[in-house]
């Protein structure tokens, strides 16, 4: 139910943001709406501008051109200045009268000439702040349409994506909702499920409870009527107990051995190979022992290398022995496995032939490094591996130390409390992983010294391949510790816990209780065997059964069967021989038409004769053709005559029986009689196939009609779990009904609550803009002055 309640405060989340959302999409509109219209009352001006800009451009046009006219008119009054000052010079004598009204004209010219350019002057400046001022609008206008229209664009995108995402919502709503529904229906046939689950539970429990006690009643009386003293109850008699025998860790045990010896073996190789190599390359470089003579130091390291199998080898001897020794009839536990002493042994000796090896591994780097041809680097790296092989044989050492604490359990029970085996395996799976994390940084650096090595002018081909192999051998070396510390990391729980030790104690076992517990476990297998007796051969019951099936189907519909198949014999022989017929007959028109095809090629030969005798005998192989042609008509007719008209099941063939049919009579019954035995034995074997394909049938729809009863009782069940279904639907749809209301009415109270506050702010945005414009005009007012 608490499920069910957070489903519907999930809901009813999921329908506020959708109110939301919604009011914002019609406020979205609603802007895109005054967008648009704010647009399209822009581009009217815009429009209203480029005509006044048109007119202004005419008007300037008709100035120029007027101007134009008065620069004539100027340089035309100039000129007669000109010349009536000429006049003027010429006619001093006549007078003061006629100078006087000459200058009286000139001072007009000149007056009228001044007006006219002020005039000018004037409509030039007023064109030039009007262009000017027409571009600035025009540019404003321009700036402004692009923003609104980028504005548009956004709000277009944005109401897109709100309606995208709200039909998103909507259908997510929407399947939630029935998702829920049904999830609901479930989680209430589940709480009646689990209501008289727990009623049935609870019944079971007081009957367990009367049962458990009626048992505890009864084995209290028991224990103190037949057992007079408890020897578990204290730890130091119940450490005198015989374990039982646990097959199930011995055969683990075995078999984590047997992947021991497999990972020991792949490092006894590695390690084979790495001495090997490692003295190759001592009798190779810094000096070729083949050209030269070695130093004393490196033959002493070769002859201690060359002796590497005798220490190696018996590790993986040892440790063959003692996967050997582990069988299911044993118990392998620290205190009993023997051969694990030897195998520390042998892992000793090889530590101390690693500690003997190492300075003489040290001592012939440095003879490396006091080469002449030996560059700084190599020398780093020379360096670095005598670091390497100082830590791998340390670590040597200590895995060497907890192998030897772990095999003197089997000489000394007492050597090592049973609190400190867990340690002494964790510390141990702790140096394998050392142990690989300094094999892989020794062949990190041998890898990188043979790189270096591979540079000089005087290496040869023996030491490059010599290096190769070495690196392998550490490649191979550093795959085997890997996987023996990643085995040994993955059984740490299995070596840790103790697989044998008396019930409701963890003491240890010594070899006297394995021998009890062993012998024990053969007298019990004794004991099993000869109380066992061999069952006696039956028939599996399910065969018996579908024997049984078989027997009454066969006995039941034997007679009907047996009516079909002689129905299909008669109809099956009755059309056997229809075809035989058949056959004849078409061997027949076949042999006929072998005869046609034979006469028509000795006709056309006969015509091509003809034909190649004389052009004029034209008229003989007409009427030779026009004869054959009218004897195959009369043949043709004298056959029909004789005709024979046969019908059957398969259709209708009319046969024309010729000369030839008598001689070849003979031939055709013994080929009807080969024929007729061949159909009779293919006809006895469908016979049989059929017999059991009916039998196989009526078998298959005996179980179908079982099948057909089970699917109407399931039908019913279902029909009726179809009717509940549709109450439960009618009544949550009752429900989403009211919900659907409830919804509807809060989300018109929201839109109308929008709707105001949406006035509201295009109010307050009108007067801002208003205030804006006021601000403006007082500002260019204040720029004028």
């Amino acid at each position: 139910m608490a499920h069910v309640t957070d489903l519907q405060s999930k809901y009813s989340k999921l329908a506020q943001e959708y109110s939301k959302l919604r009011a914002q999409n019609q406020v979205l509109k609603k802007a895109v709406v005054d967008e648009q219209a704010t647009s399209v009352s822009l581009k009217e001006q815009l429009k209203q501008r480029d005509q006044s800009l048109r007119k202004q451009e005419q008007e300037m046009d008709s100035l120029s051109f007027r101007n134009q006219q008065l620069a004539k008119r100027v340089e035309l009054l100039q000129e007669e200045l000109a010349v009536s000052e000429a006049k003027g010079r010429k006619g001093k004598s006549k007078g003061d009268s006629p100078s006087q009204h000459g200058l009286e004209t000139k001072s007009v010219f000149d007056e009228d000439l001044q007006k006219k350019i002020e005039e000018n002057e004037r409509l030039h400046i007023q064109f030039y702040e009007a262009d000017e001022q027409h571009r600035r609008q025009e540019a404003e206008l321009k700036a402004r349409l692009q923003e609104l229209e980028k504005e548009s664009k956004q709000h277009q995108a944005a109401v897109d994506g709100l309606s995208a995402k709200y039909t998103d919502t909507i259908e997510r709503l929407q399947n939630d909702k029935a998702r829920l529904e049904v999830k609901t229906q479930t989680l209430e046939r589940e709480a009646k499920e689990c209501r008289v689950r727990t009623e049935e539970c609870q019944q079971q429990l007081k009957r367990c409870q009367s049962e458990l006690n009626r048992q505890v009643k009864q084995s209290s009386s028991v224990i103190q009527e037949k057992v007079p003293f408890n020897d578990t109850k204290y730890g130091d008699y119940n450490s005198l107990n015989v374990p039982p025998h646990n097959r199930k860790h011995q055969l683990k045990a075995r078999d984590v051995v047997g992947q021991a010896l497999s990972f020991l073996q792949d490092l006894v190789a590695a390690l084979l190979n790495f001495h090997s190599y490692t003295e190759q390359r001592v009798h190779i470089y810094p000096r070729d022992s083949s050209i030269e003579p070695i130093s004393p130091l490196n033959q002493k390291f070769s002859q201690y290398l060359h002796e590497n199998a005798a220490y190696v080898r018996p590790l993986e001897d040892s440790f063959m022995q003692l996967h050997q020794s582990i069988t299911e009839d044993t118990v392998t536990v620290l205190e009993t496995v023997v051969k694990l002493k030897s195998f520390a042994e042998h892992f000793s000796l090889y530590t101390h032939f690693l500690k003997k090896l190492l300075p003489y591994q040290l001592k012939s780097l440095e003879e490396e490094c006091e080469a002449p041809l030996c560059t700084a680097a190599l020398t780093a790296k020379n360096q670095e591996l005598q670091r390497d092989m100082k830590r791998v044989t340390s670590v040597f050492d200590k895995l060497q130390n907890y192998i030897n604490i772990l095999a003197l359990l089997s000489v000394r029970q007492d050597a090592l409390p049973q609190s400190s085996i867990s340690a002494v395996f964790t510390q141990l799976a702790a140096c394998l992983h050392s142990l690989y994390d300094a094999i892989k940084e020794m062949s990190k650096h041998y890898n990188q010294k043979a790189s270096l090595e591979q540079e000089l002018p005087t290496i040869t081909q023996k030491l490059c391949t010599t290096s190769e192999c070495l690196l392998g051998s550490l490649a191979s070396l550093t795959s085997s510790t890997g996987k023996i510390a990643t085995f040994f990391s993955n059984n740490l729980d299995f070596f840790t816990s103790p697989g044998y030790s008396p019930r409701g104690t963890t003491a240890t076992l010594n070899p006297l209780q394995a021998e009890n517990m062993l012998a024990n476990k053969k007298k019990a297998a004794a004991y099993i065997h000869a109380i066992t007796k061999p069952r006696p051969q039956s028939v599996p019951y399910r065969e018996a059964l579908s024997n049984r099936r078989i027997l009454t189907s066969s006995t039941e519909s034997r007679e009907g069967l047996s009516q079909q198949v002689q129905q299909s014999q008669e109809k099956i022989a009755r059309l056997e021989q229809e075809k035989e017929h058949w056959l004849l007959e078409a061997q027949l028109g076949k042999v006929r038409l072998e005869k046609e095809n034979q006469r028509i090629t000795d006709l056309e030969a006969q015509l091509a004769e003809v034909l190649g005798r004389s052009p004029n005998s034209q008229a003989a192989p007409a009427s030779s053709i026009a004869q054959s042609h009218e004897e195959a008509e009369r043949e043709q007719k004298a056959g029909g005559k004789e005709a024979t008209l046969c019908t059957s099941l398969v259709g209708m063939l009319c046969t024309t029986p010729t000369v030839e049919h008598v001689g070849d009579e003979e031939s055709r019954e013994q080929l009807i009689k080969t024929h007729y035995m061949a159909r009779v034995g293919e006809l006895t074997t469908q016979l049989q196939i059929s017999d059991s394909k009916a039998v196989h049938f009526h078998s298959e729809c005996r179980a179908l009609a079982k099948r057909l009863a089970i699917a109407e009782k399931s039908r019913e069940t279902l029909s009726e779990e179809v009717k509940l279904a549709n109450q439960n639907i009618t009544r949550l749809q009752d429900e989403l009904t009211t919900t659907k209301r409830s919804y509807e009415d809060q989300l018109s109270m929201m839109s109308d609550h929008l709707c105001s506050m949406n006035e509201t702010l295009s109010k307050q945005r009108e007067e801002i803009d208003t205030l804006k414009l006021g601000s403006k005009g007082n500002s260019k007012k204040n720029k004028g002055r």
